[in-house]
């Protein structure tokens, strides 16, 4: 199974500029654990997590005046489309992330987690375990 088949399409893409509660409302909104983080200044795609509010929030800095720009990763490992569920989990496995951006052409593409790739694969080993 290749990872254009497990991500998510739909990205919620924030700005350096919002603030983490922004950024967490969003997220919890869309249901999603990760925003990509576009900066038009800096030239580049970031990624911000629910873990990195997390550690902001448990450092005792405030939701409402911490940007996301302070937050994003910026050296974001990408996935391609192509790639197999396998490959994109031992990326995750070797950085120590849960999320990949996926792009395809230069473009941002959708964004794959643990969690997409578990579901591809729960199935398939299910079906495994009955036949045996």
């Amino acid at each position: 199974m290749l990872v254009r088949d497990a991500m998510s399409t739909v990205v919620l893409t924030i700005g350096p500029a919002h603030t983490l509660r922004q950024a967490a409302a969003l997220m919890s909104a869309r249901r999603v654990g990760a925003a990509v983080v576009l900066d038009p200044d800096a030239g580049g795609i970031g990624i911000l997590t629910e873990r990195d509010i997390l550690n902001s929030v448990g450092l005792g800095q405030s939701p409402d005046t911490e940007l996301a720009a302070a937050h994003t990763t910026t050296e974001v490992v990408f996935a391609a489309p192509s790639w197999t569920l396998e490959e994109a989990a031992q990326a995750m496995a070797h950085g120590g992330f849960r999320h990949l951006v996926v792009m395809d052409r230069g473009e941002t593409a959708g964004i794959v987690s643990v969690r997409d790739i578990i579901r591809c694969w729960a199935p398939a080993r299910q079906q495994v375990a009955l036949l045996h």
